[in-house]
């Protein structure tokens, strides 16, 4: 475990084992919290993985054994209906057993369907779009005025990006020059009522970002290597945030849902649940012996 220090891990450090038991892991969890009484958010879940597990195994300065210490990085998950695979990351990597998340979806349990900050680990009640970056502006405010070297990760969705809000904070953050601010796009072009494209365009999208004084990275977002590269290189400029824009597909890990609407939402019975958790290790296994 990296110690917090007050500098960021070695580029390339990695904590754990191959990657792919991490994602394979971390894609079981999800399917089994869909399989409760509730349900949950499969599809954008799913996008995430690779992101979400490349900030805690290689990216992130955390301590799953004090999630509160004062010199760690902040991540925000800013779709919050994201927070199945947040609560999935933040088990497998450590910060409590993966047995409580049996409780998801239970009256009385802080597994809820957007991110609770009574779970360790999470930073902030996000879920109402468009909030996550503002807070990201202030807590790269926060360590700029402490002279902390702690950095802030908001995670949003791409549909996300239609808030108001989301390019305000964008143009605040470029004006202020907050180079410890990084912003990660889920830019999995689906929503809950269709493509993306279809709502409000977002295209050029990184020009739009640039535009705002950001610098910009693009990547394959279920591509560990890519992710970590665009991670590892962060701050490219001091006096700049950065927003990491990760193509991903939606559902990613079961073929017959991906990059389908329909699986925005899933509350899987046994049967269904069965399928995509024998999906899921399928393919690993067909992976490991390529």
């Amino acid at each position: 475990m990296t110690e917090l220090t007050g500098t960021a891990p070695a580029a390339g450090a990695w904590h754990g084992g191959p990657p792919a038991e991490h994602t394979l892991r971390v894609r079981e969890l999800i399917v089994e919290m869909c399989g409760s009484a509730g349900g949950g958010h499969l599809g954008g879940s799913m996008s995430l993985v690779e992101i979400l597990v490349t900030l805690y195994r290689s990216t992130l300065r955390v301590d799953p054994r004090a999630p509160d210490a004062p010199g760690r990085d902040i991540l925000l998950l800013s779709k919050g209906h994201g927070a199945i695979g947040l609560y999935a990351v933040l088990a497998e990597r450590g910060f409590f057993p993966e047995e409580e998340l049996a409780a998801y979806g239970q009256p009385d349990s802080p597994f809820s369907a957007h991110p609770n900050p009574a779970v360790p680990g999470v930073e902030m009640p996000t879920g109402s779009l468009g909030h996550g970056l503002p807070q990201g502006v202030g807590f790269a405010l926060a360590a700029r005025f402490d002279n902390s070297d702690r950095r802030c990760f908001v995670v949003l969705g791409d549909g996300e990006l239609q808030e108001g809000s989301v390019w305000e904070a964008a143009m605040a953050a470029g004006s202020l020059g907050l180079g410890g601010l990084v912003a990660v796009v889920d830019r999995n072009t689906l929503q809950i009522t269709g493509p993306t494209e279809d709502a409000v365009g977002l295209e050029p999208l990184a020009d739009r970002w640039r535009s705002f004084g950001w610098t910009v990275r693009e990547v394959d977002g279920h591509d560990i290597d890519a992710l970590r590269a665009a991670f590892d290189a962060i701050p490219a400029d001091a006096d700049r945030p950065t927003v990491v824009i990760a193509h991903t597909v939606k559902g990613r890990g079961l073929p017959y849902i991906e990059g389908q609407t329909r699986s925005h939402f899933a509350r899987l019975t046994e049967r269904p649940k069965k399928r995509a958790l024998s999906t899921l290790r399928a393919q690993y296994r067909k992976a490991a012996q390529a």
